[in-house]
C-alpha cells in the first residue's frame, strides 16, 4: 500500500511539474527558470531536479507530454460512426476548435511560440516526428492534400487566436463549424 501512494505522490508530483512548466512556457518561452517553475508547481526545486535532473530535460518532457495529451484530445474526438472521409481532420478541428481555453490542443499550437524551444536538438525531433505522424494519419483518411492542409492550417489558426484572447467562444463556435463543413463536403452550404 504504501508503494502504491508513493507512485500516486510521485505522479501528482510530476503531473504538477509538467502542468507548471508548460504554463510557464507559454508566458515565457524556453527562457524558463526550474525556480519559477518549482514555485508554480508547489513542490521545492531540488524535487524538481530529482524528477526531471535539468531544465533542459524538463522542456523536453513538457513538450512530449503536451503533444502525447494532444494527441489524446484528438482521439477523444473522433466520430468513428461517421461514414465518410475525412474523420481523423474533424478530431483535429474539434479539438482545436474547443471553445474552452487554456486547453492542450491550444497549447500545442502555441508551441512554436514558445521561443527558443526548437533550438533544443531532441525538441526538434520530437516536433518533426509529430508532423509527420499527423501528416500521415490525415493522408490516410481520405480527403486531398490541399483540403487537409487548409483545414488543419485554419484550425491551428483558431486554437492560437482562441490562445491569445483574439477569438471569443462565438467566433470560435463558427469557425469550428465552417472547418467542418470544409472537412466533409470541401465547399460552405451558406454563404459566409
Amino acid at each position: 500500500m504504501a508503494d502504491a501512494r508513493a507512485t500516486r505522490s510521485t505522479q501528482r508530483t510530476r503531473r504538477a511539474v509538467l502542468d507548471a512548466a508548460m504554463q510557464v512556457m507559454l508566458e515565457k518561452g524556453a527562457a524558463i527558470s526550474l525556480a519559477e517553475v518549482a514555485a508554480l508547481a508547489g513542490v521545492s526545486k531540488s524535487g524538481l531536479i530529482h524528477h526531471f535532473g535539468t531544465r533542459d530535460q524538463l522542456v523536453l518532457e513538457v513538450v512530449k507530454d503536451v503533444h502525447e495529451r494532444f494527441r489524446e484530445v484528438v482521439l477523444s474526438h473522433l466520430d468513428l460512426s461517421e461514414n465518410i472521409p475525412g474523420k481523423m481532420l474533424r478530431a483535429y478541428v474539434r479539438a482545436l476548435c474547443d471553445p474552452v481555453p487554456g486547453t492542450v490542443a491550444g497549447s500545442v499550437t502555441a508551441a512554436a511560440a514558445w521561443g527558443g524551444l526548437h533550438t533544443i536538438t531532441e525538441v526538434a525531433a520530437i516536433a518533426e516526428q509529430q508532423h509527420a505522424w499527423w501528416k500521415e494519419q490525415l493522408a490516410a483518411d481520405g480527403l486531398g492534400a490541399e483540403r487537409i492542409q487548409i483545414v488543419r492550417r485554419a484550425a491551428e489558426g483558431v486554437a492560437a487566436a482562441a490562445l491569445a484572447g483574439d477569438e471569443d467562444e462565438a467566433g470560435i463556435a463558427r469557425a469550428r463549424s465552417l472547418l467542418l463543413e470544409l472537412a466533409t463536403t470541401g465547399g460552405f452550404s451558406t454563404p459566409i
